[in-house]
């Protein structure tokens, strides 16, 4: 069904009964349910504390279990709070976090995974890229330097692309 298709068939219901389908879609998919809480109570500060718990929880868990590392659990967090439209402070706060949690880590455990610090990479990217669509890189300039520097610090093999992302917006 195209985008007119839709919108002539919403225009042929009645109020009722537009109320009826929303309460329907609210009940029946998770999704829908998650978005209208979200409108209708937007805690933005529970959500980001939420998601760089359970981030955290990746690298160092509460339960004594062994790291798992993964960069898919932040990227769901982030790809989320897009969709929802969370406040873009925030988005880029969660993803400049999920770096410097990473680099926690590994200044304390030995990683010998290339594909981590590949994907730690990608990550300060997106972030980079984030925050300058969103005028928002002088606010952040500081964290995003120290991420740099740490690169650097902990010997990362790749940290050379790091210091050449911070080289391209400080000149």
């Amino acid at each position: 069904m195209s985008k007119r298709d839709l919108k002539k068939y919403v225009n042929e219901l009645t109020k009722e009964q537009l109320e009826e389908q929303i309460i329907e879609l609210y009940h029946k998919f998770s999704d829908v349910k998650v978005y209208y809480d979200f409108v209708f109570n937007p805690n933005e500060n529970k959500l980001l504390r939420e998601a760089k718990l359970k981030i955290s929880n990746e690298y160092f868990p509460i339960r004594g279990k062994k790291p798992k590392m993964r960069r898919s659990i932040a990227q769901k967090f982030i790809k989320h709070f897009l969709t929802l439209g969370v406040d873009s402070f925030l988005i880029a706060d969660l993803m400049i976090y999920t770096i410097e949690i990473a680099q926690t880590f590994s200044s304390e455990k030995t990683i010998k995974q290339e594909l981590f610090f590949k994907s730690m990479l990608s990550s300060f990217q997106q972030a980079v890229s984030f925050l300058i669509e969103n005028g928002i890189l002088h606010d952040f300039k500081s964290r995003v330097v120290d991420i740099k520097d740490q690169a650097i610090k902990q010997d990362w093999f790749n940290s050379y692309e790091f210091n050449a992302i911070i080289e391209r917006f400080e000149y």
